[in-house]
């Protein structure tokens, strides 16, 4: 029997005001942007046309409600988002460099986010997926924390496959140490993990990037890539290392690049309609070169969720 979803993902749900311009007087200007990074997945692998849905908590506020709006018009079920009015939906205000980059303040002490408790999860819906996906900042705090890797268990028990981005953003965590070892912790459970280069070296102290895959796959997952910006992903599995270069394009917002990458790339696996352990290389290789795409595009628009690319778009640029 089929599952009712392909990919299910659980955490963070935040509005991203990024910096556009000044006001006349001098002032900086902000725009109001939905996003954290597995809304941002989930809207590429809705955009492929598979079932999607989320779940974490948003507050009973002007931006919950916004955010709510925009992931329902994306195609992701919203049913087990959770409103809270004792709380805010999360913050994160994002300067943008020349290049495209980002730097990030929250505001976040409490967010609703990281006030997700077991108790308000949908515990059913979890085990009725195929992927079951996660990051890192539902982890920084409890009750998120405690409710994630919960969550995270139920599903794999199901039979789903576990996706994990790490994300790590070292302003959400109390120390740099406390970061690494809850990431790790959660490796043995990860079938699929999407990493950028410089979250590998600070989880594995490799620079090189066979070696930090090496490492990487030693705790746990069977298939890892690691995101190199413009350059592609390194990806790897544990009889193959290869790295796939990226598309030309000039970044004008990095945000959700990897997001829409790793969305872009389980949506060709998902395409495949195969077990993990019967992929080819080859196939894994088509896999990546979708995800590059999508990512390829969604930098040369702002924002997180209204730069994700639709599936023709993707498809087009594939075939030059």
């Amino acid at each position: 029997m089929g599952k009712k979803y392909d990919v299910i993902a659980l955490g963070e749900l935040m509005i991203d005001f990024t910096e556009l311009g000044v006001s006349k007087d001098g002032m900086k200007l902000f725009e109001q942007n939905p996003g954290g990074a597995p809304a941002n997945l989930l809207t590429a692998v809705s955009h492929m046309g598979f079932k999607t849905a989320m779940i974490g908590k948003i507050g009973a506020d002007m931006h919950g409600s916004f955010l709510k709006k925009v992931l329902g018009q994306e195609g992701i079920c919203t049913d087990y988002i959770v409103e809270d009015d004792s709380v805010f939906t999360t913050l994160a205000f994002v300067a943008i460099n020349e290049n495209g980059e980002r730097q990030f303040s929250f505001a976040r002490k409490p967010g609703a986010d990281t006030c997700l408790t077991y108790s308000e999860i949908n515990l059913q819906v979890i085990k009725d997926c195929r992927i079951f996906h996660f990051g890192s900042l539902s982890l920084t705090d409890e009750p998120a924390r405690t409710a994630t890797m919960k969550a995270v268990e139920i599903a794999k028990a199901a039979g789903a496959l576990i996706s994990f981005d790490p994300n790590y953003r070292a302003s959400l965590w109390k120390s740099e140490s406390e970061a690494i070892e809850t990431i790790q912790s959660v490796l043995p459970y990860a079938d699929m993990l999407k990493i950028s280069d410089e979250e590998s070296l600070l989880l594995t102290g490799k620079a090189d990037f066979q070696q930090a895959a090496d490492e990487l796959l030693r705790q746990g997952p069977k298939l890892a890539a690691i995101t190199l910006g413009g350059q592609g992903v390194y990806l790897a599995n544990h009889e193959h290392r290869e790295q796939i270069p990226g598309f030309k394009a000039e970044a004008v917002d990095t945000t959700g690049a990897g997001d829409s990458f790793w969305g872009g790339f389980l949506s060709e696996y998902l395409g495949r309609q195969m077990d993990l352990h019967k992929m080819s290389w080859d196939h894994w290789r088509a896999c990546a070169k979708f995800g590059n795409a999508t990512a390829g595009l969604c930098v040369q628009k702002r924002g997180g969720i209204p730069a994700i690319p639709m599936k023709n778009e993707v498809v087009e640029i594939l075939r030059y």
